[in-house]
């Protein structure tokens, strides 16, 4: 297949606001003692989608803090009865929720 060379890919976000992103999310997160690490997650996660632009198509993050929530304490429980072993998969666990709730805008 040819490639379209007028279609564009790139990222727009700049550092000082992904920065502030991270300071805000782990403030709530160690002040909620973890609690509020979805919602931190879920933050940064749509910051970066909204910046991002594949083949001139924006992306947009529909995942909800509340949402992956349930899947946290699911995949802690799996990991407590497992003895841990189930957290070999959290990092690819997180990436297949995070691609299931991209879009293109």
């Amino acid at each position: 297949m040819a490639e379209n060379l007028s279609q564009q890919s790139y990222f727009d976000g700049k550092l000082h606001q992904l920065v502030g992103w991270y300071i805000l999310g782990s403030l709530i997160t160690s002040v909620t003692l973890g609690i509020c690490a979805p919602w931190a997650i879920c933050m940064i996660y749509s910051w970066e989608t909204k910046h991002t632009v594949i083949e001139d198509r924006r992306l947009y993050f529909d995942g909800t803090a509340t949402q992956l929530f349930g899947n946290w304490i699911k995949w802690f429980l799996l990991s407590i009865i497992t003895l841990g072993i189930y957290s070999f998969w959290l990092n690819i666990k997180l990436k297949e929720w995070r691609a299931k709730h991209t879009h293109f805008a």
